[in-house]
């Protein structure tokens, strides 16, 4: 069994293309989490204002974005808003769609954090002379993300997995080093448990990071 995996996974330097697409995978999950929770602070921040027309930009990219599944809107992204402008670097694109995409799952996600914090806290900051904007980083904030911590896992989480359609675009991430390894060596099981494998201790170990997080934090308080 070992000499299979060997002569499958290791032989010939294959495992340094496993390597590389991990690499990718990491790079694209981590670039597009931080541009999702960007985008998701704006356009939760939007959606509850009391401008309408704030309100309805944030319901419209919500709605779009979360309508429309992943591997079609990377297509979109790439052949038709991107390649025509003559940008064909396909981890760049993959980063902006994916970020993109996770802003829309984010935007949900805080919008409800913000608005389980009981509206007292809110007056009760502005009694004592807090602007709107200091109220909701100094006391707001801190506490809608002890209750958004496990919902904005699962999306971080969910990101990771969804990484594997950036082959679609021709990137070499986790899933593609794989295929390429499952075409070359005409072995289907070997490499596709191993991505499996991969990707499954990547999904536990993000959600045990996160756990000790969050009993820190419940710990602190």
């Amino acid at each position: 069994m070992f000499q299979k995996f060997f002569d499958v996974m290791i032989a010939d330097y294959r495992w340094l293309v496993v390597l590389r697409g991990l690499g990718w995978t990491l790079v694209i999950s981590i670039c597009a989490i931080l541009i999702g929770t960007i985008l998701g602070c704006i356009f939760a921040l939007l959606k509850i204002s009391k401008n309408k027309i704030f309100q309805r930009v944030s319901s419209v990219y919500t709605t779009v974005i979360r309508g429309i599944p992943m591997a079609t809107q990377l297509m979109i992204f790439y052949f038709v808003v991107f390649s025509p402008l003559g940008v064909n670097n396909t981890i760049l694109v993959a980063i902006i769609a994916f970020g993109i995409n996770s802003g829309a799952y984010c935007t949900e996600i805080f919008r409800a954090g913000i608005q389980g914090v009981s509206v007292g806290q809110m007056e009760a900051s502005r009694s004592l002379g807090l602007t709107w904007w200091k109220s909701m980083r100094k006391v707001i904030m801190p506490q809608a993300f002890k209750t958004i911590l496990p919902t904005y896992t699962s999306e971080f989480i969910t990101l990771i997995k969804e990484t594997s359609v950036a082959s679609f675009i021709a990137v070499v991430d986790l899933q593609k080093a794989c295929d390429k390894i499952r075409n070359t060596t005409y072995n289907a099981w070997i490499p596709l448990l191993t991505c499996a494998a991969i990707y499954l201790c990547l999904t536990l170990g993000l959600t045990k990071i996160f756990a000790a997080v969050e009993k820190k934090m419940a710990h602190k308080e």
